[in-house]
């Protein structure tokens, strides 16, 4: 053979180990495609995630058929703790050891903001559908993360337009001492600015805090119009409790910005009824909703709260992305998902950006009178849709650096 036919044997060899590689490296690694479901498992945020947010995802696996790309798809899942170092040693063991290849759920902003640092240095998959801080899709983007469910913003600006509309300017925060409570506090205060109205005070409380007399006592004190709650589940409950306890709720209005319809079961109609907030899913809103949600509520004993809706979703669209793109690779997918509208019973006109917010319509509820409610987990009256680009933040103000300038 001569020189000449030497080089093209050795220039094909090359391109098809090239070609094998290239195939190889776009499908599935290690020949499965692992999911791990990082959330709280046993604290105060575990009713609204937890347990029931990995039957959430469990059941999306299922229903996509237990497959991908002729591979299987595993679940696992750990507790963070509501700790971020706790969070990230998980994540790490997982990305790192375990070939776990998204990351989902994430329902405390500092265990989220420490995940999606270790996505970023590993181009490997989160979706956040339980984290609330909006700082996730700003000054902490990550190419491969995506926020998912709901953000401060949306939820702050939904609920405030709603109730500046109605007249009431003056507003206190009661927040809660972390990455969430002040991001939410930071929203609250960024659009009551823009709608006319007027912080005059602010406090914070711990998590999971014990009494909540003394931040009352100054937001009662203060006068305003608004008492506005940058708070969640247990805290948001026992504010309102706390409050009406003191006869505060007969002045003043209490506005919870992140409300949970786990929240209002606890509560309970006659001390939440008339208390209006955002939310991104209601299990009675539709046809598709109510038959999803009944099928959780026969594996849980209870409705589904938006994240673990979210959680169902954000898997579901997650497989397809693998599905379409063929491969799990965590730069595939995403560049993926944020090519693919998303329409399902959880999310309407859908849609993921560049700095990673999946934009979708948001719902402005009030919490039934006791006599409205017609059966069990009968909560809340739809009163408007909030459509997706005026519910979140828009593009252009966005501090991500992913986001190319206009």
């Amino acid at each position: 053979m001569d020189t000449s036919s030497n080089r093209w044997v050795a220039a094909s060899l090359a391109v098809g180990l090239a070609l094998c590689g290239a195939a190889h490296a776009a499908g599935v690694s290690d020949d499965v495609v692992r999911i791990g479901v990082l959330s709280d498992m046993s604290g105060l945020y575990a009713d609204t995630s937890g347990k029931g947010s990995v039957e959430a995802a469990r059941m999306a696996i299922q229903d996509f058929g237990g497959t991908v790309l002729g591979k299987k798809i595993d679940l696992v899942w750990a507790d963070h703790q509501n700790k971020a170092d706790i969070g990230a040693s998980h994540a790490r063991n997982w990305f790192d050891r375990e070939g776990v290849d998204l990351i989902l759920n994430l329902n405390n902003s500092s265990v989220a903001v420490a995940v999606n640092n270790l996505a970023r240095e590993r181009n490997k998959m989160v979706i956040n559908t339980g984290g609330a801080s909006d700082i996730l899709t700003n000054e902490h983007c990550a190419t491969t993360a995506i926020h998912y469910t709901y953000d401060s913003y949306a939820m702050g600006n939904s609920a405030v337009h709603g109730i500046l509309a109605q007249g009431k300017k003056e507003w206190f925060i009661i927040g809660v001492d972390y990455a969430f409570g002040k991001a939410m506090t930071a929203n609250l205060t960024d659009c009551r600015a823009e709608g006319g109205g007027r912080i005059v005070g602010t406090t914070y409380h711990p998590l999971n805090a014990s009494d909540f007399s003394s931040f009352l006592l100054q937001a009662q004190a203060s006068k305003a119009s608004v008492i506005a709650l940058a708070n969640a589940t247990s805290d948001t409950v026992n504010t309102i409790k706390a409050a009406n306890e003191f006869g505060i709720t007969k002045k003043q209005t209490v506005v919870p910005t992140l409300m949970f319809i786990n929240d209002v079961h606890a509560l309970g109609l006659k001390q939440g009824q008339g208390m209006v907030f955002a939310t991104a899913f209601y299990w009675d809103r539709t046809p598709e909703s109510r038959t999803w949600a009944r099928r959780y509520f026969e594996k849980m004993k209870k409705m589904p709260s938006m994240v673990q809706a979210g959680d169902y979703s954000a898997v579901t669209q997650y497989l397809k992305a693998v599905q379409a793109a063929g491969s799990d690779d965590g730069l595939a997918v995403a560049k993926q998902l944020k090519s693919m509208p998303i329409n399902d019973f959880f999310a309407q006109n859908g849609k993921v950006r560049e700095d990673g917010r999946m934009v979708h319509d948001m719902y402005l509820v009030e919490v039934k009178k006791p006599d409205e409610s017609k059966y069990p987990w009968d909560y809340y009256t739809v009163l408007s849709t909030v459509p997706g680009d005026q519910a979140f933040r828009p593009l252009s103000k966005s501090t991500c650096k992913l986001v190319k300038a206009s």
